[in-house]
Parts: structure tokens; sequence; C-alpha cells
């Protein structure tokens, strides 16, 4: 025969769910961060490559289309990470709800906070993650493409 659950216990167990998934969120930031240096990298050292092998020459396209090829497979990458990143907090959010009054459910709550912060850090910081990691990749894809499309067809 099963118990019923008090709600002290819901809570707790909602508690230790939050946590978890707040993890789980926390740890998508340095992968997106790492994936973005490593698609900066590259695609520095692929424009460093074409630049000492003499510009952009016909004969180089399977490296301008290569430069298409992983900057595409980028987008799918970082826009992966960023999904879960977001599955991750809409969970967290659908907790908070259940728990409005209890502040331990609302840690990722910081408008007010976000508010009060330093005006140039306001101002820096309004841009979402989202744009330049998700459009950062697919800007590449599309100069490699452009690269190639002026190598072969001029």
């Amino acid at each position: 025969m099963m118990t019923p659950v008090s709600t002290e216990d819901r809570v707790e167990r909602d508690y230790q769910t939050y946590k978890s998934l707040l993890e789980l969120w926390s740890k998508e930031n340095p992968i997106k961060t790492t994936k973005l240096q490593v698609l900066l990298a590259v695609n520095a050292l692929l424009v460093s490559a074409v630049n000492i092998s003499g510009g952009i020459t016909p004969g180089k396209w399977y490296v301008y289309l290569a430069g298409a090829v992983f900057s595409v497979i980028w987008v799918f990458s970082i826009g992966r990470t960023s999904l879960f990143q977001d599955v991750w907090q809409i969970k967290l959010a659908d907790l908070r709800a259940r728990h409005p009054g209890d502040p331990r459910f609302s840690i990722l709550e910081v408008e007010d906070a976000r508010r009060r912060a330093r005006p140039m850090l306001r101002t820096f910081g309004a841009v979402s993650s989202k744009w330049y990691l998700l459009f950062s990749p697919l800007v590449f894809a599309l100069a490699w493409l452009v690269i190639l499309a002026v190598a072969v067809g001029g």
C-alpha cells in the first residue's frame, strides 16, 4: 500500500529536482562558450591558411567548402546545446510556478537585480548570447559559400 506524500515531502522533492535542473542548465554555458571559441579559432586558422597560401583562388575550393560545412555543423551543434539549456530553463520555470512563494525556486529570476547593475554592464550585457552563438556560425557558413562562389565563378 502506498502512503500519501505530504506537501512538505513534495516541496522537498521538487526542490531537489530544481537543483538538478539548475546544475544541468548551468553546465551548458561552458559548453556553448567552448563551441563558440573553437568555431572562431577554426575559422581564423582557415582564413590565415587561405591568406598565407596566396589568397582566394579557385584551386582552394575545398577549403572554402570545408569552412562552410564546418560552420553549418556548428550551427546545429550550438543550437542543440542552446535548445537543451532552454528545456532545462522551461522545466525550472514550471517548478517555480508550482512554488511561487518559495525563494529557493526563483534563483534565475534576476530582472530586478539586472536593473540595478551598473549601466555599462547592462549595455554590453543586453544582447542575449543566443544571438551571437547561433548567428556567428551561420554568418561564417554564408561567408565561406560566398567566397566559394566568387573563387569558382570568378
